[in-house]
């Protein structure tokens, strides 16, 4: 079956960037997952500016999510979003080094998906305010498997410092 023969699945990605202007590469990010084949971006969050995790001397990250309606397959997904970061600079030169652009699939649908190239849902993304407080901008009433309702995991990160920016 070709992928545009497959059902529309609903994924959600989370974006964010801490080199060069990291609020440009967040929106045109927006722009090139709209550009996807057989993929619709149906919403996204507004900007969000957060300090590096589990790293220090780094400049904060911008961080966003995206709703998008998919015929592509999970895997087919995380390629098309690595070769977005990779057309963009993205490098990955040590374990959280800053990046030009970061895409990772949070959810898609509601799969629970474990291969040594993709987890889905994203690994402690319901421990993260930079992926949780955007997400639920969106989509609060969205499930991630085995945590649930994403509004209702937000009381879990409320000491994490996040602040919108705006425009």
């Amino acid at each position: 079956m070709t992928s545009s023969a497959a059902a529309a699945r609903c994924a959600y990605v989370a974006l964010g960037a801490n080199l060069g202007d990291a609020a440009r590469a967040v929106r045109a990010a927006f722009d090139a997952l709209a550009e996807l084949p057989d993929t619709r971006l149906l919403a996204h969050s507004g900007l969000y500016r957060t300090a590096p995790v589990g790293v220090t001397g780094q400049p904060d990250y911008v961080n966003a999510v995206a709703a998008l309606s998919t015929r592509l397959p999970a895997a087919a997904l995380l390629d098309a979003l690595l070769a977005i970061e990779s057309e963009r600079g993205r490098t990955r030169d040590y374990h959280q080094a800053p990046r030009t652009l970061d895409l990772d699939l949070l959810l898609y649908d509601d799969e629970v998906i474990a291969t040594p190239n993709l987890v889905v849902p994203h690994p402690r993304m319901h421990e993260r305010a930079f992926v949780l407080v955007p997400l639920a901008e969106i989509a609060p009433d969205a499930r991630i498997p085995g945590h649930g309702r994403v509004a209702d995991l937000l009381a879990h990160v409320q000491g994490q410092e996040i602040e919108r920016i705006p425009g």
